[in-house]
Parts: structure tokens; C-alpha cells; sequence
């Protein structure tokens, strides 16, 4: 498949195996020039070192909220960038501004910049993170308040019951859990 949408000229393709599956990912780097990106469900720079001292992937996809933080992000992508790996920040909408505003930040102070992945988070949610970072015609911009710029409304938060959520569990015919 890697192969097939080389004419198409992807700016990458993601996710084409489990992460965990070093060799699968060795097979598609070998037979294609599809550029590769990968690490959603990945925690730490252990879960990436064989991906990219091997040059396995062409983008680091984790969140800075599930990696440790901005320090520990930082240290990844600055180990990424001696293997000419870039970064492809994950940025859904379950993780917070704060989480946002922490990914943009370090996008900004990394050599390796290749893209943030971005999407709007809804008006009860920027009613309760108030954000100074704004997104216009394809851009991210931090602001300029101080810090990560973003701002909790104690008083808007209470206003909102809380309703927990959970990511989806994926289940194989024979009931096994199997990665979604």
C-alpha cells in the first residue's frame, strides 16, 4: 500500500502498522519513500529508540501530555533530530488547551519542527481554558500572555458537570483486546 500512494506524494502515512511491530515497519521503510510518522499510543523515548535510531519513521506523532511532559518531549525530538527525524505533535481534542499550548510552545523551540496537528476544541471547553493561542489561515499562534497562555475559569469549570470518559475499547471476534 506504502508503495501504491508514492504518486500522491502524502506529506506522510500513519500508522500503517502497529507501532510495537519493529520489523513491519522495517518491510514498509525498505519498499517504499512514503514518509512514515507513528507514536500516538507511545509514552517514552524507549517506545521510539530502535524507530528512530534505525530511521524507521519520519515523524514523532506523541503528545507532549502523554510523554512526560515538555521536558521529556523536548529530550525525544532533540534525539529525533540527530537522525533527521521531525516532529508531528498529536493534537486532538482530548487533550487540553493546556496540552495545546504546551505542544505549540515546543514546536517553537525545537530545530526539528515538521507540523502540529490541530483541532478546535469546543466553546465550553475555551469558556473554561481561556486561550491566547489563535489559529488563522493554517497557523498557529502562541500569543502573548505569559506562560503557555492559557488561563482557568474555576467559576466556568463549575458551571459544567463532570462526566467521565474513556477511550474506546477494541475487542477481536474471540473477545481479545486488540489495539484500535
Amino acid at each position: 500500500f506504502a508503495k501504491d500512494i508514492e504518486p500522491y506524494d502524502l506529506f506522510w502515512l500513519e500508522d500503517c502498522t502497529p507501532g510495537e511491530d519493529q520489523t513491519a515497519l522495517r518491510l514498509v521503510r525498505q519498499h517504499s519513500t512514503t514518509p512514515l510518522a507513528i507514536g500516538e499510543v507511545f509514552n517514552s523515548v524507549f517506545d521510539y529508540q530502535t524507530l528512530i535510531t534505525e530511521r524507521l519513521i519520519d515523524y514523532v506523532r506523541s503528545a507532549v501530555t502523554h510523554t512526560g511532559g515538555i521536558t521529556a518531549m523536548k529530550k525525544l525530538l532533540d534525539f529525533a533530530a540527530i537522525y533527521g527525524i521531525k516532529s508531528g505533535i498529536h493534537g486532538p481534542t482530548d487533550i487540553s488547551p493546556v496540552g495545546m499550548a504546551a505542544a505549540l510552545h515546543l514546536d517553537l523551540a525545537i530545530h526539528n519542527f515538521g507540523i502540529q496537528e490541530y483541532m478546535p476544541h469546543n466553546e465550553q471547553t475555551l469558556e473554561v481554558f481561556q486561550t491566547s493561542f489563535t489559529f488563522d489561515k493554517g497557523f498557529l499562534h502562541p500569543g502573548d500572555q505569559p506562560g503557555l497562555g492559557v488561563d482557568l475559569d474555576e467559576d466556568a469549570a463549575a458551571g459544567h458537570e463532570y462526566t467521565k470518559a474513556y477511550l474506546p475499547v477494541n475487542r477481536l471476534l474471540d473477545g481479545t483486546v486488540h489495539d484500535w
